[in-house]
């Protein structure tokens, strides 16, 4: 138990159960969190957490894929799905009588998918064209092509949708044993908030999971920066640029230091990237910074479209504020930066979704639920010293580079290191 609203339970066979009692809530959201996701995969079976995730869908041994949809949607439900690198989720929302519904059916599919023939291959043709598609969104792909760079030759830098290769050939066996090696009930979180009773929802959970593999998934390989550059020539009317570095983990010391840098950095209208970079300069319509932290890694980069004309003027103007911000960084953007993430960390407490999420992260991570009261803690304390310090130690590793579309004026890599060290 961790306070009146929030509890947790570990049944026997290993699985977690977190719930959040928010009274005022007509409605419930219920999801399963699963610690896997593409960094579990082999090469020859990277997509495999993503085609599995579509599966989940396609009918369990009760119900067929229509009659999944519409028992949630008769009783004006939600249900959907999301894989991420180090996680796969499944989760409804519905209002709170239909509680034991949505449990059913999340358990279901997790523990009853048949995986029809004739389903894997509808969802094969699916998933080739979600990558078509990705690939013809240059603002989309681009990141993918970024963490490859970042990581090369291992799981952690591949894409979460697969390859078109690699999804054409992959057989419905080939999921299943995925889905029986890596969703077992001690890399399972289940989380509930709204309108409930935590041991009304452990019954539940008991009853509709009871059916989850009991043997461990083997062991993660840990995720290795490299660094390195990507670039491709498209006939684009913008080329499309993310700039990276290798940065901290969830458990770093600097994880708050470095989340409050990219607010300041890019993270609004406010930041020193959209002013100088946006307002004064006119080179962009869209420039932002964003954090990736992992188990033991994490990443921070920097995205920005821009012509091809103005692109030779934008990589070293973001180099300079790079640099300023390591000596000038002042007390009111940190002010500016800390209300930003205080305000956004507050506003999705009041989502039940986004309370499963955090609440089974929490847990996946650092093995416990961190009262909101702390993390506030953590980001009052951050100073402006720590600011300067975590951008010093950010932006002098090897960078990462990733451009595409008219990117011939785009400096390369190895003029942005000496620029960096300068």
């Amino acid at each position: 138990m961790t306070s009146d609203a929030i509890r947790v339970t570990t049944l026997p066979s290993g699985l977690t159960v977190v719930t959040e009692t928010m009274d005022r809530m007509e409605t419930v959201s219920f999801g399963a969190y699963v610690a896997s996701g593409t960094r579990n995969e082999d090469a020859a079976q990277n997509g495999v957490s993503h085609f599995l995730e579509h599966m989940a869908f396609k009918g369990t041994e009760r119900r067929n894929a229509a009659e999944i949809a519409e028992a949630v949607e008769n009783v004006g439900g939600h249900i959907n799905a999301y894989t991420a690198r180090e996680q796969t989720a499944y989760y409804v929302k519905m209002l709170k009588e239909d509680l034991a519904l949505g449990a059913d059916i999340i358990g279901d599919i997790l523990t009853h998918s048949t995986f029809a023939p004739e389903e894997v291959e509808r969802e094969r043709g699916v998933i080739l064209q979600e990558i078509g598609q990705a690939n013809d969104t240059p603002d989309d792909i681009i990141f993918d092509h970024f963490q490859e760079a970042a990581y090369p030759s291992q799981p952690m830098g591949r894409p979460v949708l697969g390859t078109e290769d690699i999804i054409r050939n992959m057989r419905g066996a080939d999921i299943q044993a995925y889905m029986r090696r890596h969703y077992a009930a001690g890399n399972v979180v289940v989380a509930a908030a709204g309108a409930l009773e935590h041991d009304r929802v452990v019954d539940l959970v008991a009853r509709h999971f009871a059916d989850l593999p009991a043997e461990m998934p083997p062991p993660l390989e840990p995720g290795t920066y490299g660094g390195g550059e990507f670039r491709e020539e498209r006939d684009l009317d913008q080329v499309h640029i993310v700039l990276g570095f290798p940065s901290v983990s969830y458990s770093d010391p600097d994880y708050y230091p470095v989340l409050l840098l990219s607010g300041l950095l890019g993270g609004g209208m406010s930041s020193r990237l959209f002013q100088e970079i946006r307002e004064k300069r006119g080179l962009v319509y869209s420039v932002y910074s964003f954090t990736a932290p992992y188990l033991e890694t994490g990443l921070f980069g920097i995205y920005a479209g821009t012509g091809e004309a103005e692109a030779a003027e934008l990589v070293p103007a973001t180099l300079a504020e790079l640099h300023r911000v390591q000596i000038d960084a002042n007390e009111a953007e940190l002010r500016r930066a800390k209300a930003q993430v205080k305000a956004s960390l507050l506003m999705s407490m009041e989502s039940t979704g986004s309370r499963c999420e955090q609440l089974s992260r929490q847990i996946q991570i650092f093995g416990r639920i961190v009262p909101s009261a702390e993390t506030v803690a953590k980001l009052e304390a951050v100073t402006v010293a720590d600011i300067r310090r975590a951008a010093s130690r950010v932006f002098r590793g090897v960078p990462t580079l990733a451009a595409m579309g008219p990117a011939a004026s785009v400096p390369s890599l190895s003029d942005i290191t000496l620029r960096l060290a300068a």
